[in-house]
């Protein structure tokens, strides 16, 4: 009875509006105006969201009948959990600031309530194996770059290329594309044209074109593979409306009793015709 009140629409509907209410609600409380006018309704309002996320927790450890612990064994079930102890530390002392940030943090918990958002994040979480060995060959490749543009640019531009993490700031900049023609310029004006144009455009086709493409490719590949596990998880559909197939199965159902009606007359002509007595002539 539980588990069906947890699946109808309703009811994950009421949750993903709540959710989103507790979001509103986060972003209004950042305005002083507001709350020196509707903090009160604010506070009232957060009570109620926090206590039908408790509620929908309650029923779905209630939903696992006797064994209630089972509700923890769903990674996003312990996400849900944790949200909710988050938003249950009372918001005062030292830590307010970090405690009412923790209370923004619910509006994650659209990522385990919407099954598209739970494919997305499953892709990325399958990627990030691939990811580390890719960002390590960047990381890599920003180093050299780095040490290479202190030694070719530092001269001409030391506010951009003087230090290494000024070097690596930079390098940051013309990955991202951002406004990376001015450090282009900059650097002009005290290197050769030809040194300075073939650094930043190899770094460009390395960096932007080629390794930043293989986090979309590895990406990519991840939710393939997410989605193709989900589907396997999700049972066949039926064939036909369900009118049609209650309609089938009534038939079958039919068809077997006519079967043992006939099977029955048949027994019991075979019985008469053994006692009937032979004709005399």
């Amino acid at each position: 009875m539980i588990g069906r009140i947890l699946q109808t629409t309703l009811f994950q509907r009421s949750i993903v509006g709540a959710i989103v209410l507790a979001g509103i609600v986060a972003g209004l409380e950042t305005s002083p105006a507001l709350m020196n006018q509707y903090g009160a309704r604010f506070a009232v309002l957060d009570r109620l969201i926090l206590g039908l996320f408790i509620l929908e927790a309650l029923l779905k450890m209630a939903a696992h009948g006797r064994h209630p612990w089972r509700y923890f064994l769903d990674g996003w079930n312990v996400f849900d959990f944790l949200i909710l102890v988050l938003c249950l530390i009372p918001v005062g002392g030292p830590f307010a600031s970090v405690f009412r940030m923790a209370r923004a943090l619910r509006l994650l918990r659209l990522v385990s309530t919407l099954p598209k958002l739970q494919l997305l994040v499953s892709a990325l979480l399958k990627s990030l194996s691939a990811m580390g060995y890719v960002g390590l060959l960047l990381a890599l490749l920003f180093y050299i770059y780095a040490v290479a543009g202190i030694h070719l640019l530092g001269g001409a531009d030391p506010q951009n290329f003087g230090t290494f993490p000024a070097a690596l700031l930079s390098l940051f900049r013309i990955v991202t594309l951002d406004n990376w023609g001015d450090l282009f310029l900059r650097a002009l004006e005290g290197v050769s044209g030809v040194k300075v144009t073939l650094y930043f455009v190899s770094f460009i086709v390395l960096g932007t074109m080629i390794i930043l493409n293989l986090f979309i490719g590895i990406i990519m590949n991840s939710m393939t593979e997410a989605h193709s596990e989900q589907a396997k998880d999700e049972p066949a559909p039926r064939s036909g409306t369900p009118d049609e197939s209650i309609t089938l199965a009534r038939l079958a159902t039919a068809t077997e009793q006519l079967a043992v009606v006939q099977t029955a007359l048949a027994e019991l002509r075979e019985e008469l015709r053994r006692q009937r007595p032979p004709s005399t002539t």
